[in-house]
């Protein structure tokens, strides 16, 4: 093989390499989804109840049957008289219907409130060049700017523009959404302090 035929096939097997390997790289970088629409009132979810919240469970004019009980991590709890209920998916005015009517074969008309008194299983996790890794408790509407407040503010080697906010969606695939403190506090960033949901991660990076 001559110079002219080995310089020749030398480029031919770059451009291949190049060919496959770009795709690839392209792939394996998350790229930053628009930020979401906040969500309306009549749009947020009813609470459903998760592994690890703690439920306030009365029952009027029957001191004997309300309780105090964790979910459990099999996603139930136990109750007088009924003993194992499933609570774990089920909103609290459902799970009142399923003790009301369990209870309804021991108690005639059962009245019962269920009250949500720990909100454990509903969290945000706070990771990297903060004062504080932390995973807070999602109680209430919750925004970026706050959670980073609530774990104490930025470190000193913080890169406040290129603040990453990953969800898990419900099919099991991720977004990505991106939070430049710098620019938002100019005005300049409008839209990008959005409302967290249970599961994200805030990743600030250095």
């Amino acid at each position: 093989m001559n110079e002219a035929m080995r310089i020749l096939t030398g480029r031919t097997e770059w451009f291949i390499v190049m060919a496959l390997t770009l795709p690839m790289i392209g792939c394996s970088a998350r790229r930053p989804s628009p930020p979401p629409p906040d969500p309306t009132p009549m749009a947020r979810e009813s609470y459903q109840i998760g592994a690890t919240d703690v439920l306030l469970i009365n029952v009027w004019k029957n001191p004997e049957l309300s309780v105090e009980v964790p979910v459990r991590s099999d996603g139930m709890i136990s109750v007088p008289l009924i003993d194992d209920v499933q609570a774990e998916g089920l909103t609290p005015q459902e799970l009142k219907e399923v003790i009301s009517r369990e209870l309804s074969e021991f108690v005639a008309a059962p009245d019962v409130t269920i009250m949500v008194t720990a909100m454990n299983s509903r969290f945000v996790s706070v990771v990297g060049e903060v004062r504080q890794d932390m995973r807070i408790p999602l109680t209430r509407e919750l925004r970026v700017l706050e959670a980073i407040a609530h774990v104490g503010g930025f470190s000193t080697f913080a890169d406040r523009s290129d603040i990453r906010i990953v969800r898990r969606n419900a099919d099991g695939t991720e977004a990505e959404y991106r939070f430049d403190y710098n620019a938002y506090i100019r005005g300049k960033a409008p839209g990008t302090n959005i409302v967290l949901q249970s599961g994200d991660t805030i990743i600030v990076p250095d």
